[in-house]
């Protein structure tokens, strides 16, 4: 009896497709959005306007005004990731993106060429405006502005009743752009604070001052971290912490479980005690699971969880059921564990 033979296909991977699509063009790709840098351009002597123009795989249609993306650069042979808030989208369907140097990414961002290529996420974030036309408060400071002057344009598009602007920096960074829509629009109250001439910082009288009406409006705060605590503890004293809403890139901070959890990557036969999220605890045991952005955003340590119980520490939601995708930087077990990994 002769043996049968028979031929079993394999999925081209993604990554020898986009190989072959880049060899036509750096941009194409089947899934993965990347961007040629079309503009650099200098805002201040610190600080760089970025335009990409993204492949067909970005959702253009979906960006909102105050919205971020990941801009992912690979640096020293790792890749690293950011967060940047999109300052607007332009009619030739660019994107738009303030940088300041201030860390390694925003560093490397700042010596891309025209022509470069980049890989970059989907429109991402709900520090976004609200919807109707109830006044708001826009509060910035240093690079801040380019989530609050995209947030302005678009409260002015949306005809806001009244629009606040209150604005810190040394450098002034679309200071002029401002001062222009308020001379459009007479809604529109622009205050101003150059820091390198006057020590001006925000607190409730001033605020009390500037825009006496001020607990009663929607808030949008972006900025340094002192600004930012200040601007919370304002509303919080005030008792107006619902209309308060803010935008930072932070690491999402997570504090260490009261038990200790074993944990078990299937693949790689490899056990581990969990004391703090996933990602983290497993690099203190001596692995090195795929990850980015280390925020719960970019998917690049999202894996199966075969069996357990987790818990996301931004959601708060608890996931008990088995052969569910998590993502491992945002993820701390309530019980042992097991990864498809």
């Amino acid at each position: 009896m002769n043996a049968q033979l028979s031929y079993q296909p394999h999925w081209v991977r993604e990554d020898f497709v986009d190989f072959i699509l880049q060899k036509i063009k750096p941009t194409f790709a089947w899934k993965r959005i990347l961007a040629e840098v079309t503009g650099v351009q200098s805002l201040s002597k610190d600080m760089v306007l970025l335009t990409l123009k993204p492949n067909k795989n970005f959702d253009i249609a979906a960006v909102r005004a105050g919205q971020s993306i990941l801009l992912t650069l690979m640096i020293h042979g790792v890749y690293h990731q950011r967060s940047y808030s999109i300052i607007d989208v332009t009619a030739q369907g660019e994107i738009r993106l303030g940088i300041k140097v201030q860390g390694l990414v925003s560093s490397a961002a700042q010596l891309l060429h025209v022509g470069d290529s980049i890989e970059i996420s989907q429109a991402q974030g709900d520090f976004v405006l609200h919807q109707g036309q109830q006044s708001a408060l826009l509060i910035a400071s240093g690079s801040g502005i380019t989530a609050i002057y995209s947030l302005l344009k678009q409260a002015v598009a949306q005809k806001l009743k009244e629009i606040h602007v209150v604005y810190f920096n040394r450098a002034e960074v679309f200071h002029q752009e401002i001062l222009a829509l308020a001379k459009q629009y007479p809604q529109l109250k622009y205050h101003f604070f150059n820091t390198a001439q006057q020590k001006q910082h925000l607190d409730t009288a001033l605020l009390e001052k500037l825009v006496p009406n001020f607990k009663e409006l929607q808030a949008y705060a972006c900025g340094h971290h002192s600004m930012m605590r200040q601007a919370q503890e304002i509303y919080a004293q005030q008792d107006a912490a619902s209309n308060f809403h803010q935008e930072f890139f932070q690491p999402v901070q997570i504090e260490q479980s009261n038990e200790a959890q074993p944990i078990t990557f299937r693949r790689a036969q490899q056990n581990f005690i969990a004391t703090t999220n996933l990602l983290s605890s497993a690099e203190q045991a001596g692995l090195r699971p795929q990850h980015g952005c280390r925020m719960g955003v970019c998917n690049r340590c999202s894996c199966t969880k075969v069996s357990g119980v987790t818990q996301n520490v931004i959601t708060g939601e608890i996931d008990d059921q088995p052969n569910r995708a998590i993502k491992l930087c945002v993820s701390q077990a309530l019980s042992p564990v097991t990864i498809d990994l």
